[in-house]
Formats: C-alpha cells, sequence, structure tokens
C-alpha cells in the first residue's frame, strides 16, 4: 500500500490554524516540505457544509501528498466527514487529540479525547473503518493536565492506535494544560518512539532546522514536524533538507525574506484572490521580518495597506530603499 513519505529528510507542514491554507501549503512544498496538513477542520461542520469549513479544503493538482486533519468527539461525525472528503478526493487524514484550545476541548474534542481513552478509540476507529488501514494518523500530547512525562496510559492508547492501524502518530510532548509554555519533553519524544513500529513523528519547539535535527538525534523519532518554526520561516525546510546533506543552509537574510514575502503574495493572490487574503498577510508579514531592524515601520504601513499594489509598493520601499 502507498505510504507517506516520512524520514529523516522529509519534514513535514503540521495543520496550523490560520497559517496553513493553500498559498502557505504550497509555499513550504517551494522550500522542501514533504507533506502537509490542512488547517484543523471540524467534522461536524463539514457534515453540515458551513462555508468556512469547506474554504480550509481548497487545494490543488501541486498540493500533494495533502493530509485533511479533522477534529471531533462524535464516532458518527467523523465518519461521515472522512466519507465526504473521499468523495472530494482526499486519500489521507489525521484525527486531532491534541488541541488544546478551550472552544475545542469543551465539546470533548482535541486533547480533551485523552482524558477517555475509550471515547479516543471510538473516534479513531471511525476515521479508520472510513479510510481504511494505513490512511489515519494520530496527534497527540502527553495528556489534559497533571505531570509533563511519558504515562503508562498513553504509551497503550499509543500501542492500542498501533494495532487498529494507524499509518502514523505525531506527539507534541506537552500538556494540553500547559499549552505551548514551557519546554517540549524529548525524553517523552525517545520513550514512546522505541516502543511504536509504526512512524512516530516529533513536534514542539522546533524553532529552527537546527532544533529539528537536534530532536531527531535525541529522540530516535522518524521524523518532525514543524509548526511555529515555519511560521516564522518557511525556508525552514531547505534548511532542514540541507543539513541532512552535512551542508550549511542559507541564513534569511533581508533578502532571502523579501523573496519569501514576494512569492508568499504571488500565491495568495492566484488562489486566494479575494480581501481575506490580503488581511491575513497584513499579519503575516510582521511575522516573516520581525528580526529586521524597522519592522515596527512596516507593521505600520502594511496594516494600512488597502489593496495588493499598496501593499507591494510598502514592501518595495522597505527593503529596496528602506523608507516605508
Amino acid at each position: 500500500m502507498e505510504k507517506l513519505p516520512t524520514g529523516r529528510d522529509k519534514p513535514w507542514l503540521a495543520p496550523l490554524a490560520g497559517y496553513s491554507d493553500l498559498p502557505f501549503r504550497l509555499l513550504c512544498r517551494e522550500y522542501g516540505a514533504a507533506v502537509c496538513e490542512t488547517e484543523m477542520i471540524s467534522a461536524k461542520g463539514l457534515v453540515y457544509a458551513g462555508r468556512a469549513t469547506r474554504d480550509l479544503l481548497a487545494t490543488d493538482v501541486l498540493d500533494q501528498p495533502l493530509v485533511a486533519q479533522l477534529f471531533g468527539a462524535e464516532p458518527e461525525f467523523l465518519r461521515k466527514a472522512v466519507d465526504l472528503l473521499l468523495k472530494a478526493g482526499f486519500i489521507w487524514f489525521d484525527l486531532n487529540m491534541g488541541c488544546s484550545v478551550r472552544k475545542v476541548m469543551r465539546q470533548g474534542a482535541g486533547a480533551a479525547l485523552l482524558a477517555d481513552h475509550d471515547k479516543a478509540i471510538a473516534a479513531a476507529m471511525a476515521l479508520l473503518s472510513a479510510a481504511g488501514r494505513g490512511r489515519v494518523g494520530v496527534k497527540l500530547r502527553l495528556g489534559v493536565q497533571g505531570e509533563q512525562a511519558l504515562t503508562p496510559a498513553l504509551c497503550e492508547l499509543a500501542l492500542r492506535l498501533e494495532d487498529m492501524g494507524a499509518g502514523w502518530l505525531t506527539l507534541h510532548p506537552r500538556t494540553a494544560r500547559q499549552g505551548f509554555g514551557g519546554q517540549a519533553d524529548w525524553d517523552a519524544l525517545a520513550g514512546l518512539s522505541v516502543r511504536l513500529s509504526l512512524p512516530l513523528l516529533a513536534s514542539g519547539d522546533l524553532l529552527k532546522a537546527e532544533d529539528g535535527l537536534r530532536c531527531l538525534d535525541y529522540t530516535g523519532a522518524s521524523g518532525v514536524m514543524y509548526a511555529r518554526g515555519a511560521m516564522r520561516d518557511p525556508t525552514i525546510f531547505s534548511a532542514h533538507r540541507a543539513l541532512c546533506r552535512n551542508m550549511c543552509p542559507q541564513q534569511p537574510d533581508a533578502d532571502i525574506l523579501y523573496a519569501v514575502i514576494l512569492r508568499h503574495v504571488a500565491l495568495a493572490r492566484a488562489f486566494s484572490p479575494d480581501m481575506r487574503a490580503l488581511r491575513k498577510m497584513r499579519s503575516v508579514i510582521p511575522l516573516y521580518a520581525r528580526s529586521l531592524s524597522g519592522v515596527r515601520v512596516l507593521r505600520d504601513a502594511v496594516c494600512r495597506s488597502a489593496t495588493w499594489r499598496e501593499l507591494e509598493d510598502v514592501l518595495a520601499a522597505f527593503f529596496l530603499t528602506g523608507k516605508s
């Protein structure tokens, strides 16, 4: 059976709410992302045909391989959502058991599933029964609250998911209560990695490509999934692949960042031409340029841009003449 590419030199892009839309995924692929995931999608929202949910599923022939990440706690909605996605051409799926956002956990979804492993297994089985063995991954955290450590209960859940036919697992080694605070527990990744036969992807505190390689060396994980690191710098994927070849990656200076931003703008204009895309770019650009001198001036000018032409003029003034 066909498998998704995993391995030391095949970094993935995480499902990033508000960020990993089609233009951003295509940008990351151009810089070397081996696999991308959609933004987190509500199974119930998809079944009820919400417009916002449908928009998250926009894709393109160049956007492959693509994993659709779903969240939900009710097996019947998860199963129906997969059926709809299969009809739309999707073949790879991921079940979110890691989201710590309160409104998701209040539904019993995301990381809340880790508080009831029977419900977690039922949710995973719903996806697997619809999609088939090997075509579903599961995103995990260490638990809802309590000690930040790999517990026997989480190991048992992971092994049950493996036996059921999960194709891969991803572990963000923090509890839901921690959110993104504290430090990711790479010892937990190492402890789970040796217990599994299926691929385990590492997530958490991978802000630079060097972090990804250190994590792989320390944990023995099958691969890495970049989240915040990719949001800040999509060239993290090319840097990761360069390090895997024992090459020195290019540092993202102002010229490289300008090229990244222009390419992201071009993709946004091509695939998301309405004003929502422009508003999103106004928040993304300052994040890319956060380390540059004068970024506050750039942020103010970008936020005042009402058209794509105005935005491009602001960027040219900042990066080419320094007069934004």
